[in-house]
């Protein structure tokens, strides 16, 4: 099984590179993990806007041994798939996790996130929460 870590979980392995997201990494074993280039944009952007060459250079680093996948079809149909039903539901989530949840789906991945009230709403989407204690 792949996992695709979201933003969130990611974030704080640039935080803590020997935390619990480094030990899960170890457990479940790097050809395992990915994430979306979603992600390393939302990442990029929040590096970018805090203007701490260290911060950029740590997140380059984790982005580096990280397998980032690039977004592409048919998660544009799964992307259509999903909010359609969403916004029937009345339950909509923020776009970019909108686009990584199509991009796990598709691929049969597992997201990693802190961020279940969002990606608890997409239906057939496998999602573990590593950072809880």
């Amino acid at each position: 099984m792949r996992y695709l870590l979201d933003t969130n979980v990611v974030s704080d392995l640039v935080r803590h590179p020997q935390g619990r997201v480094a030990e899960r990494i170890a457990a479940v074993g790097e050809a395992n993990i990915c994430t979306s280039i979603i992600v390393a944009a939302e990442l990029r952007y929040g590096a970018a806007k805090k203007r701490l060459p260290r911060l950029a250079a740590r997140l380059e680093s984790v982005l580096a041994a990280l397998d980032v996948l690039p977004l592409e079809a048919p998660a544009d149909v799964a992307y259509v798939e999903i909010r359609s039903q969403l916004e029937r539901d009345g339950r909509p989530i923020g776009a970019n996790d909108l686009l990584i949840a199509a991009q796990a789906r598709v691929l049969g991945c597992t997201v990693v996130t802190a961020n279940q009230s969002e990606f608890g709403r997409v239906p057939g989407l496998r999602q573990e929460n590593w950072l809880a204690h």
